[in-house]
């Protein structure tokens, strides 16, 4: 569960919530099986992306929560701050502590005593009625060149796991990274695993899944439109800023990493494809000769 204390409890959450989602995540993927031709696949390279305006415009929790209002789970009221906080989002690419700490409660007391079949099915429901709709076309097309290149692609969120993992299915991605509330024979207990997804913990993620996967982070690529996940961004090969904020545009341009901007008709320093791709097949083949993913 969650703690407030110092520093050093709320690092030990942050890893904690970042092991906890890469074991759920872990154990929950398998590769999309749609494809009749699948491409060789290249082991040791992967591709994470950020959900909330890097994938989806928007946060996708709060259009789950407009999904929950039409059903009632809500007050008009409830939806009322949602949207404020969807308003702020879009205007300044960030979400504050307050924010995230109102939505956290919120969140934790709407699940509790519920089922995980249950947030999963409204999941399924809510993404075809408003998420399906807000996905960038650009980061798509970003995503599939990585799958088309045989190499794993995950999410990496502060949105709960099942609804994360929903979208990822639903793109036909590897799987996804997100929040880990507590549950108990299959019901939520109102509890998280650690802490929210967020910063240093979504870098806790993607190491610990890495390790899992036997993936090398140098061969890796993330993207990301927030400043908060530089922590991530640091710790692959590739970093590339998605629709970033300005401090993340910022720290782009001071350590040469790709941007590209899809909220207007310019995309802002499109520099072809990401270079993690670039290595090619022969980089991957040789990869897959001298490691192998680690069986669980």
């Amino acid at each position: 569960m969650s703690d407030t204390g110092g520093p050093e409890i709320a690092f030990d959450a942050q890893r904690l919530a970042g092991e906890a989602s890469a074991d759920v995540a872990a154990d929950t993927h398998s590769f999309p099986i749609e494809s009749p031709a699948p491409p060789p696949p290249d082991l040791t390279a992967a591709a994470f992306f950020d959900v909330d305006n890097t994938l989806v415009h928007g946060s996708s929790l709060v259009h789950f929560a407009r999904g929950l209002a039409a059903r009632e789970y809500f007050t008009y009221k409830d939806l009322a701050r949602f949207a404020l906080a969807q308003a702020k989002f879009q205007l300044t690419g960030r979400e504050s502590s307050e924010d995230v700490a109102a939505g956290r409660r919120k969140a934790l007391s709407f699940i509790e005593g519920r089922s995980t079949a249950e947030l999963v099915e409204l999941g399924e429901e809510i993404y075809d009625e408003i998420i399906a709709d807000k996905i960038w076309p650009g980061t798509r097309e970003l995503a599939q060149m990585h799958l088309d290149a045989g190499q794993q692609v995950w999410l990496v969120t502060a949105t709960p796991f099942e609804l994360a993992d929903t979208i990822a299915r639903r793109l036909g991605l590897t799987g996804a990274l997100g929040t880990v509330a507590e549950s108990v024979d299959g019901v939520f207990t109102g509890r998280l695993v650690g802490d929210i997804l967020h910063g240093t913990g979504k870098a806790h993620a993607v190491r610990s899944l890495a390790i899992r996967e036997g993936l090398n982070l140098r061969r890796c690529t993330a993207y990301s439109d927030s400043f908060n996940d530089v922590p991530m961004l640091s710790l692959v090969g590739t970093a590339v800023a998605i629709n970033p904020d300005a401090d993340l545009r910022d720290i782009a341009r001071q350590r040469g990493w790709e941007i590209r901007d899809f909220r207007t008709a310019r995309k802002a320093a499109r520099i072809g494809v990401p270079s993690a791709l670039a290595l090619g097949a022969a980089g991957g083949a040789l990869a897959a000769v001298v490691s192998r993913r680690q069986e669980r």
